[in-house]
């Protein structure tokens, strides 16, 4: 039979694993609903009353798990990018131009399909000249594109592709 000690830290346990749970669907709902509204209304137009109310929570709360609304418009991007990265690495899996090419506009376009409206808060973002996300930009991206830019004129060099800028075709898928 479990000691009262055992019976309380069980029962501490269990609250914060409900909390934790109710914290991450919290979270979840916030995020989608600030998908929606980025996507809807921009990061000028949207608001976090907006937001929260499309969340189906109080505003206060909301501030709670995001103090601001740039705080939640850069996990949004951040959220976004992080899937595109990650399955951007598809590119790495061929030598081959047409596999690999393929392979990354179709994983381009299935997160299209999956996340449409974190699709549209990055594409608004780069379209209105990356104001929020500039950094994203100037690090992390150009280090991938620079990278992908040596395979694709490799494969020029080597008579797999016609001749063309590396970060124009990058750019155009």
């Amino acid at each position: 039979m479990p000691s009262e000690a055992a019976k309380i830290g069980e029962a501490t346990q269990a609250r914060q694993e409900g909390r934790a749970g109710v914290r991450r669907e919290n979270e979840a709902a916030i995020l989608k609903a600030a998908e929606e509204v980025f996507a809807e209304f921009g990061f000028k137009g949207a608001t976090t009353a907006m937001i929260a109310e499309k969340a189906g929570i109080p505003k206060a709360n909301l501030h709670y798990y995001f103090p601001t609304k740039l705080a939640l418009y850069r996990k949004v991007v951040d959220d976004i990018f992080s899937i595109w990265l990650k399955s951007a690495d598809s590119f790495d899996e061929s030598d081959d131009p047409v596999e690999a090419l393929t392979r990354y506009i179709d994983e381009k376009m299935d997160i299209s399909r999956a996340h449409p409206m974190g699709s549209k808060v990055w594409a608004n973002e780069i379209i209105h000249k990356a104001p929020v996300i500039q950094d994203y930009l100037e690090t992390t991206l150009r280090e991938w594109t620079d990278s992908r830019t040596v395979v694709i004129q490799r494969w020029i060099d080597e008579g797999k592709i016609a001749p063309i800028n590396p970060e124009y075709l990058l750019y155009m898928i």
